[in-house]
């Protein structure tokens, strides 16, 4: 999720957003139905499969797969990965963190969205913190959208969060960050997950934004491996990655990859979320 230059951002209608609503009604679908398969012995490629499965049987299609040559459906990032991990033949453990990142396009309308998994039960503390603090990073992002008046002010509701929750404990990978998204996967404006110069563009409605921290344990370096697309921790911590895709309403908030729209975890933030589009 590199950096895009600025260009205009594309704002959708009602309708449009009702499109991709359901788009990001099947995506959770589908990450609830990998969440119930992560179990030690599986292997990512066989979660990748179940997926591809599940999306092209639902009549939408596979974002990732072939986006700027990627071989799969979705990204699984093993412990000190970060993200953009490619499956293959790796075996999952008891106490691996996964995270798995994915998308789909539904009659021509792109979701995206991602969460960060353990298999069985936490291997220590720091790392059930590193799970729940990027979670909840996430959280306190897309409620400041509520009432942010331009886009950077996402970025520095989650940088303060994770400053006040874990200092000096956890790391943004800061070349990286969330983006616009719509009739393409990846558009203007840039989300990013700390406070920057840019303020970035105004927020308005028919904006729709993907916003996705992810946070690594000890230095916060990290390194890009041969396949160009693998994005690995190297001061020996893991990593965490997690993302929903959010609309802007005359009436508030959609959490478009969220089953409820996001109605529960906003009421807890004091956020009141717009009406769900798929209930209309």
């Amino acid at each position: 999720m590199s950096r895009l230059r600025r260009e205009r951002v594309e704002l959708k209608t009602p309708e449009q957003i009702a499109l991709m609503r359901a788009g990001g009604l099947l995506l959770s679908r589908v990450h609830d139905m990998l969440a119930e398969r992560i179990r030690p012995g599986v292997t990512t490629a066989e979660l990748d499969r179940l997926a591809e499965e599940m999306i092209r049987d639902e009549g939408a299609t596979p974002n990732f797969k072939g986006y700027m040559g990627y071989p799969a459906t979705v990204c699984i990032s093993v412990n000190d990965v970060v993200v953009h991990g490619i499956p293959g033949d790796h075996t999952l453990d008891e106490g691996d963190l996964v995270s798995i990142d994915g998308g789909c396009i539904l009659e021509g309308w792109h979701s995206d969205a991602a969460r960060t998994h353990v298999v069985g039960d936490f291997r220590s503390a720091a790392d059930e913190r590193l799970v729940d603090v990027t979670r909840e990073a996430m959280w306190q992002g897309i409620a400041a959208l509520a009432d942010a008046r331009r886009v950077g002010e996402v970025g520095g509701a989650i940088e303060d969060y994770v400053e006040a929750a874990a200092p000096g404990e956890l790391f943004h990978l800061e070349e990286f960050g969330g983006h616009g998204i719509g009739s393409a996967m990846h558009q203007p404006p840039d989300v990013m997950n700390f406070r920057t110069r840019d303020r970035g563009p105004k927020i308005v409605p028919g904006m729709c934004l993907a916003i996705e921290p992810m946070l690594i344990q000890g230095s916060g370096e990290w390194e890009m491996l041969a396949d160009d697309w693998t994005v690995r921790a190297t001061g020996g911590g893991r990593a965490a990655h997690v993302e929903h895709s959010v609309a802007v309403t005359d009436e508030g908030l959609v959490v478009l990859t969220a089953s409820d729209a996001g109605a529960a975890e906003l009421a807890a933030r004091g956020v009141a979320a717009a009406p769900d589009p798929a209930s209309a």
